[in-house]
């Protein structure tokens, strides 16, 4: 079910709480609510539509082809070659804004089936994985 996005700081800034079964549903509603809004954006965390569990959904362009794909409870074990760029966000108003991300990093996280993956990402999937777990941590750019 496609979800009304939050735009309330102070939610926005809590920490997400790690995932379980029982937030299959929302995160279903994330990706639905994330490819409703793919004109405008590759990536959401549930707090973005409410739900302050550690889930994150994204437009995967690390493959042959683009997929969207779930996260449940990820986390960056390893970042190297920080740069600085400037991000939006659906959830914030105004324009982009600065922050500093990593070309490269080793993240650890549950598929919707709860099988563990750790798996090393570069480029702007890099990048849209870190804006998003950002989200789950509290941090807003």
């Amino acid at each position: 079910m496609i979800k009304e996005l939050v735009h309330d700081p102070i939610f926005l800034g809590g920490r997400s709480e790690t995932a379980s079964a029982a937030d299959l549903p929302s995160a279903a509603d994330l990706l639905d609510t994330l490819t409703a809004h793919r004109e405008t954006c590759v990536g959401m965390a549930a707090n973005m539509i409410g739900v302050r569990r550690r889930i994150i959904a994204l437009l995967d362009e690390s493959g042959r082809a683009p997929v969207y794909t779930v996260m449940l409870t990820p986390e960056i074990l390893r970042a190297d070659g920080e740069y600085e760029t400037e991000e939006g966000c659906l959830s914030l108003l105004g324009g982009p804004r600065k922050c500093r991300r990593y070309k490269s990093i080793k993240v650890r996280y549950q598929t919707v089936e709860f099988k563990e993956r750790i798996k090393t990402y570069t480029g702007f999937t890099a990048q849209i994985i870190q804006h998003e777990i950002d989200h789950c941590n509290g941090v807003l750019i």
